[in-house]
């Protein structure tokens, strides 16, 4: 089958959305398709934009190549899942957040601009003509799935997938700190972190990894100033896959409280190396695989809260690592694969 990928991605900003295109390419040729990303570039700002990133992907014509049919379109993202196509199935990482589940909150941006809620219902509209004319649409998490239904009245299932280099992540004794790959971004709650760290009875480590975005570092620096955290937090930056996979098999425990989060390669990166996980009860995605005092520890999402859980593994280094192999016996039991994933989305 001739298959495009269908995504987009705003320039300079690489993450899991980016990871997760890549490897169903990879997991598409590898079962015998021809597949192909398409990759349109896409700017919220100024918020007009949006608008006009919604009409590109709306007139683009993906139904042949070189003359030749294109069988399959499977969209990802905003506004991606716009394209018109015959045989369309959506794999929804997410919709644009700011006109949803992120509308009214500090984590929100578009209701601060005039024009904001005319571009939210321009999302919503275009939104719902779209879902209604897809041959099947999946989410890549139930919380998405549930957005789906909260919002757009879209009955969706979820399609888990695995993390990259899922064979490589392993286990190695702790060296005594959390470990928080992520991209330095609001949503991902770094602030709230350094704030916890500020209210452990015990001097916790914490090492973060990840692109930074816009001024929000320089929020969390003066923060670490101010609370004098400098000995005990470590920002490693951008590091490469394998220096990754080493921090995470060393670490103590996997911290990871964002957001709303859609799916998290980082709860299954974390279980897979046999780590305790920590997030929060609004953390979205990693609460679909966490499982309170089993495989992680779920805080309630204020610094106090996490700061006893934090101390909590700290202070119980066995019980930690009991955790540990736990997660990675449940994630090994739940059967998450390429090959499922490839067959439903072609199905």
């Amino acid at each position: 089958m001739r298959v495009v990928i269908a995504t987009v991605q705003v320039p300079f900003v690489y993450g899991g959305a980016e990871i997760h295109a890549a490897e169903l390419n990879k997991a598409l040729l590898s079962q015998g398709h021809e597949s192909e990303i398409v990759t349109i570039p896409f700017q919220y700002s100024p918020s007009e934009r949006i608008l006009d990133s919604m009409l590109i992907s709306r007139l683009l014509d993906l139904s042949h190549s070189n003359g030749q049919k294109i069988d399959r379109l499977i969209a990802l993202k905003f506004p991606a899942y716009l394209i018109p196509h015959h045989s369309k199935v959506i794999w929804l990482l997410h919709q644009h957040r700011q006109a949803y589940e992120l509308w009214g909150t500090r984590y929100g941006d578009l209701e601060v601009h005039p024009n904001g809620m005319q571009i939210r219902n321009s999302i919503i509209q275009a939104d719902n003509k779209v879902f209604a004319e897809s041959r099947a649409i999946f989410g890549n998490s139930q919380n998405v799935v549930n957005r789906l239904k909260k919002f757009n009245r879209v009955q969706a299932d979820p399609l888990y997938h695995p993390p990259q280099n899922a064979e490589l992540f392993h286990c190695q004794s702790e060296e005594g700190y959390f470990f928080y790959p992520s991209r330095i971004n609001p949503s991902k709650r770094q602030d709230l972190v350094i704030e916890a760290l500020g209210k452990t009875k015990n001097p916790v480590k914490v090492i973060f990894a990840g692109q930074v975005e816009g001024d929000y570092f320089k929020e969390l620096e003066a923060k670490i100033e101010k609370l004098g955290l400098e000995q005990r937090v470590l920002f490693l930056g951008k590091i490469t896959e394998q220096e990754k996979i080493n921090y995470y098999s060393k670490a103590l425990a996997v911290i990871y409280p964002p957001y709303e989060e859609d799916y998290g390669y980082i709860t299954l990166e974390g279980m897979l190396s046999s780590k305790p996980i920590v997030t929060c009860q609004d953390s979205g995605g990693p609460l679909e695989f966490v499982r309170d005092r089993e495989t992680g520890l779920i805080a309630q999402p204020n610094a106090e809260n996490l700061a006893a859980a934090i101390d909590e593994l700290w202070e119980n280094r066995q019980w930690s690592e009991k955790l540990g192999k736990a997660a990675y016996s449940y994630y090994q039991s739940l059967g998450i694969n390429w090959k499922n994933v490839v067959k439903k989305l072609l199905a």
